[in-house]
């Protein structure tokens, strides 16, 4: 069981260092119990077996390797189990797209006026050979770059997004009717997205309670948490608002709107938010506990989850080699860590391999992003966009014996960065050192385990990048054996799993847990 290494709070004095360092501890909930986790996963989730039509990765699971970057072979991409049917490129996608009913939406990267047509663009996947675009979202929020805050509630049919023109942004916010997915009508058209009148609050990240009454905004610098009431989406106003670290970044917020999984640097805190959900007038946010670890950096978001009934997360890491955590959350405030998914590429033994190769592909290499699961109970597949990786498809029936079933690392679009505007990895070309695996090197080379050898391989000179592999960082959307999902470079496809790997199990909807 991987859960050596962790342990309370009153017997770890580095976890109190820690904690306090990196702000993961509100004041008013500091007495919550906190376990740092001190060990790092050495193992990776078993490889798919790639059937017929397949054209297999041809190093490390994960890897793009230096010569097939050199030699153009990666521009052919690398498939397992899975094809692309249809593509709606563009200019790019920024960091984080969504997806409702036959529509998919393009984040947007700042600035958008370098874009055209600017703002956030519609895609129409009625015929997922042929998506289409059909209009533009042009509000505030949506020129201003979208970030990690373009997101769906599928229960009232709402899109929403605050601008955030680089890394943190503040004031305007704008929802949408979708109930016509291709033609999204704009709801509040005074507070929020008239630039006379922006609403008090902070964002990096955003998302939807599952009832679509209340999108929360996180803040990266520092992370102030703000709670907009929808209730009437005409009308978005600020509940809440708290410092509930130095920074906050994504979340999971569970089906009965009560808990909140909240990312706060290398850890998870885990937040009583049912006083918010009731709409208490002077609403009290107890923490539950804090999980706090050294294998990877910047935990995006989780996911929750229920297998017979139970609890659990999925929790990937954005930087670090942390690869995706899984937790059995029966008690939030004693949860238990049940399994790392990680691929070959992000183990110790191999970060000289991993720097390698992604020297010249921008500041991050080859990490998980945001996941998804098939379904909130008892869920068959995971899909997560893993940056360099590309998109790859677990099977997660057993929470605790994970294996992959498919990938897909679409064909680089080697230097194109003129044309890829919307791209924030053709804008991170400009620096093009992997410096988001500034902890597993470091790590690696106190243990003796980094050979420089290796590591100063074909491309160390490589600074200024060239697009040799493209970034999915996006939530990718279950459709059928279809996967929907857009990449940095390549922009929306529609995936398609073979039979043999994946089949849509009863009740499937995908959820990203914010």
């Amino acid at each position: 069981m991987p859960t050596r290494g962790m342990r309370r709070n009153g017997g770890l004095a580095a976890a109190a260092v820690l904690s306090l360092a990196m702000g993961l501890c509100s004041p008013a909930t500091a007495s919550a119990g906190t376990v740092f986790i001190g060990d790092v996963g050495n193992v990776a989730a078993a490889r798919a077996d790639c059937g017929p039509g397949s054209l297999p990765e041809t190093g490390l699971q994960g890897d793009v390797p230096a010569e097939d970057r050199n030699s153009a072979r990666s521009m052919q991409g690398y498939r397992c189990n899975m094809t692309r049917v249809g593509q709606y490129q563009g200019k790019g996608a920024g960091t984080v797209s969504a997806n409702y009913d036959h529509c998919s939406y393009t984040g947007t990267l700042f600035p958008a006026s370098l874009n055209e047509p600017q703002g956030v663009q519609v895609i129409d996947v009625s015929d997922p050979k042929n998506p289409v675009p059909t209009t533009s979202l042009r509000e505030p929020a949506m020129v201003g770059g979208t970030w990690e805050s373009l997101k769906v509630n599928k229960e009232r049919k709402l899109l929403a997004a605050t601008a955030v023109p680089m890394i943190e942004g503040a004031g305007y916010f704008s929802v949408y009717d979708i109930s016509d997915c291709a033609h999204p009508r704009l709801l509040n058209t005074r507070a929020g997205t008239d630039l006379t009148m922006p609403l008090p609050f902070l964002s990096h990240e955003g998302g939807f309670s599952p009832d679509g009454r209340t999108y929360w905004a996180s803040g990266v610098a520092p992370g102030v948490m703000s709670a907009i009431d929808i209730s009437d989406p005409t009308n978005p106003r600020i509940i809440w608002q708290s410092l509930q670290a130095l920074s906050d970044h994504g979340f999971g917020i569970t089906p009965d709107g009560n808990t909140m999984y909240l990312s706060v640097m290398s850890g998870i805190t885990v937040l009583d938010i049912s006083a918010i959900q009731r709409r208490d007038p002077y609403p009290v946010v107890p923490q539950l506990g804090t999980y706090l670890w050294q294998d990877g950096q910047f935990n995006q978001h989780s996911i929750p989850v229920t297998y017979d009934g139970k609890p659990f997360i999925f929790s990937p890491d954005e930087a670090g080699s942390g690869g995706v955590k899984v937790f059995d959350m029966s008690n939030p405030s004693d949860g238990k860590l049940v399994n790392r998914i990680k691929l070959e590429i992000n183990l110790p033994d191999n970060i000289d391999s991993n720097v390698r190769s992604s020297m010249g592909g921008g500041v991050f290499a080859y990490d998980s992003h945001y996941c998804t699961a098939d379904r909130p109970a008892d869920p068959t597949a995971l899909a997560c966009g893993w940056f360099g990786s590309g998109v790859r498809v677990f099977d997660i029936r057993d929470p605790r014996n994970v294996r992959e079933i498919a990938y897909y690392n679409p064909p680089a679009q080697k230097n194109k960065q003129s044309e890829l505007t919307n791209s924030p990895h053709a804008l991170a070309t400009s620096l093009a050192i992997p410096v988001l695996e500034f902890a597993p090197i470091a790590r690696a080379i106190a243990e003796g385990k980094l050979d420089p050898a290796v590591a100063l391989g074909p491309r160390a000179g490589n600074v200024m990048g060239d697009l040799s592999s493209d970034w999915c960082s996006s939530p990718p959307f279950f459709h059928g054996n279809q996967i929907w999902v857009t990449c940095s470079d390549n922009g929306f496809m529609a995936l398609q799993l073979d039979n043999n790997a994946y089949r849509a199990p009863a009740n499937q909807d995908t959820v990203v847990g914010s």
